[in-house]
Order: C-alpha cells, then sequence, then structure tokens
C-alpha cells in the first residue's frame, strides 16, 4: 500500500467522522433518539399491561380444551415484548419522518429490534442442538445482511474470490452454499437412514441377511440421492466432476483401495450369507463374539464380557473363521472327569448319563448323551460325557459348569470317589553306598 492510497483512505476517514459528527449535534439526532426511547417505554408499558389482562400468556396451562394450542400461545408469549418494539418502532419512524424530516436511526433501532425477535424466536422453538446452531450463525447473520442492505455486496464479493477445479472455477459463495446444504442434507441422511433402517428390520417377513442386504443397499442409494441434490443445489459443473472423480479414483486406487475392499466385502457377505447377525464366530485368531452388525466397512463382534471387537470384512474373506450356528444352532460339548480306582467303571457311565439328562436344555435329538471311558490315568479312572444343547458354551458359567455340578452330585450320591494327584515315597533300610575310585 503506497502513501497515495494511505492518504485516500485518511481522506474518506476524515470525511466519515464529520458526518457522524455532524449526525451526531443534529436537532434530528436528538429527536430520534428521544423517539427511540419512548418507543421502548411504550413497548414495555403495553407488554406488561397484556399479560396482566391475558391470564394464558402469564400462567402455563395444565387443563383445558385446545391445550396444546394454548401451550404455543404460552410458549409463544416470550416474544410478545420484541414484537411489540418493532411495531412501536415502526410507528415510530413514520412519525419522526413526518415530524423532523428524517428517520435513518430509528430504523436502524428496528433493525435490530427484528433481529432480536428472531433471536428469541430461535432459543423459544428450535430445541434441535444442531438445528439451533445452525440458525444461530447462519440464518441471523443472512438476516442482518439482508435488513441492513449489505446481503448483495457480500454476496459478489464472495462470487469474486473462486478456487480454479480443471477449466472450472468454484467460488467461495458455492463453498458456503455446499458447506450449507451439506450440513442440512447431512441432518436429513442421519434421520432418514435411522427411519429407513429401523422399518425395513421391523418386516417380519423377511429374514434377518435379506434385511441387513435391503438395509446396505438403501443406505447406498440414500446418500447417492443426497450427493446428487447437493451437486444440484451448489450448481456444481460436470467436467469438475468428472476431475475430482478421476482424483477419488486415483484416491481410491493409492490410499483407499483398503476401505473399498472392505466396503465390497460387506457386499459379499451379505450376497452369499455365509454369516448373519447373530451367528456365532470364531476367527482363526482366537477371538470369537456374536455377530452384531455388518456395516460398510467392518463388521461388530460382541464378545460375552460385554466388549465389541470391530473386524474388517476383508477378514472374512481373505482368513478363515469358525460359524458355529450358520446352518444349525446345536452344538455338541463334553466335559471329563475322573474316578478312583476302586471305583466299577460299569456303573459310572449310567449314573453320569442320567444325571446329565436332569439339566433341562441338554437335548435328546440327535443325539443322547454318552459317558465314554477315556483311558487309565496316573490317579484314576479317566472319563468324559458328551451332550447336545441349542446355543454357545460362553465359557465355565453356563453348559459345562452345570454339567460338572450334575457329575458332582452324581458321585457323592453314589459314594464315588473323585481321586487327586498322589506319589508313593519308600524309604529303604540300607541306602546303597557310594563308592568313589580314583582314576589310575
Amino acid at each position: 500500500m503506497d502513501a497515495e492510497q494511505i492518504k485516500i483512505m485518511q481522506l474518506h476517514g476524515q470525511t466519515l467522522l464529520a458526518k457522524l459528527l455532524e449526525w451526531a449535534m443534529s436537532p434530528q439526532f436528538y429527536a430520534q433518539i428521544g423517539a427511540i426511547i419512548i418507543a421502548l417505554i411504550v413497548a414495555l408499558i403495553v407488554t406488561k399491561f397484556t399479560r396482566d389482562r391475558v391470564i394464558l400468556l402469564r400462567e402455563a396451562p395444565t387443563t383445558g380444551r385446545f391445550l396444546t394450542a394454548q401451550k404455543l400461545v404460552f410458549a409463544a408469549s416470550g416474544l410478545l415484548l420484541p414484537i411489540l418494539i418493532v411495531t412501536a418502532l415502526a410507528v415510530t419512524a413514520e412519525i419522526v419522518e413526518t415530524l423532523v424530516g428524517a428517520s435513518w436511526l430509528v430504523r436502524m433501532a428496528q433493525s435490530i429490534a427484528v433481529i432480536n425477535v428472531l433471536y428469541s424466536a430461535i432459543n423459544q422453538f428450535i430445541t434441535h442442538p444442531m438445528a439451533r446452531t445452525a440458525a444461530l450463525w447462519i440464518g441471523i447473520p443472512f438476516a442482518i445482511l439482508q435488513i441492513f442492505g449489505w446481503l448483495d455486496m457480500t454476496i459478489n464479493w464472495m462470487e469474486s474470490i473462486g478456487i480454479p477445479l480443471g477449466e472450472d472455477k468454484i467460488s467461495l459463495f458455492t463453498l458456503f452454499k455446499g458447506a450449507v446444504a451439506g450440513a442440512v442434507f447431512f441432518w436429513i441422511g442421519r434421520h432418514s437412514n435411522a427411519a429407513g433402517q429401523k422399518a425395513i428390520r421391523e418386516q417380519e417377513t423377511l429374514d434377518i441377511q435379506v434385511k441387513e442386504l435391503f438395509v446396505k443397499l438403501f443406505q447406498i442409494g440414500l446418500f447417492a440421492t443426497l450427493l446428487f441434490l447437493l451437486l444440484k443445489v451448489i450448481g456444481f459443473p460436470l467436467t469438475s466432476l468428472a476431475v475430482l472423480g478421476g482424483a477419488v479414483g486415483v484416491g481410491i486406487g493409492f490410499g483407499l483401495q483398503q476401505i473399498a475392499s472392505n466396503f465390497i466385502s460387506g457386499m459379499i457377505l451379505l450376497f452369499e450369507r455365509s454369516m448373519g447377525i447373530g451367528d456365532h464366530i470364531e476367527l482363526d485368531n482366537g477371538r470369537s463374539g456374536t455377530l452384531k452388525a455388518i456395516n460398510m466397512r467392518s463388521s461388530i463382534l460382541e464378545t460375552y464380557d460385554g466388549k465389541e471387537i470391530m473386524i474388517p470384512n476383508e477378514t472374512f474373506i481373505t482368513e478363515q473363521f469358525i460359524n458355529w450356528t450358520r446352518d444349525n444352532p446345536l452344538q455338541r460339548y463334553e466335559v471329563e472327569f475322573s474316578v478312583a480306582y476302586d471305583t466299577d467303571p460299569h456303573q459310572v457311565p449310567p449314573l453320569i448319563v442320567a444325571a446329565v439328562l436332569k439339566h433341562p436344555q441338554v437335548l435328546t435329538d440327535p443325539e443322547q448323551p454318552d459317558c465314554e471311558l477315556r483311558g487309565f490315568g496316573d490317579s484314576g479312572i479317566e472319563f468324559g460325557v458328551e451332550f447336545w444343547v441349542a446355543g454357545i458354551d460362553d465359557g465355565p458359567n453356563k453348559f459345562s459348569s452345570d454339567i460338572l455340578f450334575l457329575v458332582w452330585d452324581a458321585l457323592r450320591d453314589n459314594n464315588i470317589e473323585i481321586p487327586f494327584p498322589r506319589q508313593d515315597i519308600r524309604i529303604l533300610d540300607n541306602p546303597p553306598k557310594l563308592r568313589i575310585r580314583k582314576k589310575q
């Protein structure tokens, strides 16, 4: 900035300051100040008078006909004073214009009062945090620019600033519109997505796998539609979209291929139905849990201790895993035990089978419980009992634990001893002497 430009700016500043001083010293200025004060006092008096006479504006309704309408009127009572201030200033502006020939200060105060009405209405009626934030930080600045006549100038300035994209250019105003529209579409998409998923999952005629497939297709269609609408709103040029698409393609090829692979793997899992929601999955590394969700990028396994494991969808395509409950929820388990050697092994199997059948979740189909002689150990005779149940044994606190209690009770009731490891030590009377001979 050179000296001449600085001198011009100083001249403009001095001119503006002189004009403000002239306004501040003029009788019209003081007349308008007094008129504004009178308008505010009148608005306060009328507000108090109205509240004292109308009980609906003073106390929250609890009973009566049209209760919803009464509550709405009471909620709007907070706007009574701001609206009366705007009305009083509008009338005052006409009067002052007629009497003193100037009303610019009153009209400025009226504009500020209109903004106050808008602010009060937002705080009173918009309860959603995101919508309220958007209204306060976007709606009110827009209203300020519109009321004071600065909107067109601001839009022209934002249009003059552009970002080159290929052969086209995206202006700052276009990016601003895209940000606002994107936030609105994001809010709509999130709520529509939740409502659509709920509606699809409530269809009882479809099985879980088909529901999840439709949910994923619904998500893809919904967000693709919102993206297309967003591009139409901001007037995004198709040639720039082609350039952007090429850049995204290169990004997928180099940096986003893992995300694309997981997305496609998730679609393959839903189409081939190798696993479904509610299946018990065990991975090759030993981690296991119940499949809770198949998302676009990953699947969620919920363990029995309440933890959620995020598994990339690609893992289920490229690695081995066990689906315990894909076609048949029935599982066979076994527990092992041993008895003392002074026990007749022939009487143990019928006792144990009868005891295991007492468990309410043990099945007799496809097979009855089976007690087998497994071997002769160091401390006792080793047995194992196999049984079928409908479900997954989550560890020592479910089927296996219950069966071991039943085995214990059966052995105790029939005076059958459960051995424990023992060692016999024999002490010799004449231990051999150790002779050490010298090397010749």
